[in-house]
């Protein structure tokens, strides 16, 4: 959705930064990744652990994307 805001797709991804609050999750959020990047348009990819703005939150990604 927010992609389409932007005027743009996830095919367009040029980058993504992925934090965890836990790495421990990092098979589960990799599959899930895996499922959502397009084939062929899977973009690079940096991931990390990090305390996240609330307990509540697992993940948090920063996208950077080119303009359609």
């Amino acid at each position: 959705r927010l992609l389409a805001l932007a005027g743009t797709d996830k095919t367009r991804i040029l980058s993504a930064t992925i934090w965890l609050a836990d790495m421990a999750d990092f098979p589960k959020m990799n599959s899930v990744w895996d499922a959502w990047a397009p084939q062929g348009h899977t973009p690079a990819r940096a991931t990390g652990e990090a305390k996240l703005a609330t307990p509540e939150y697992l993940v948090e990604v920063i996208v950077v994307a080119a303009a359609a």
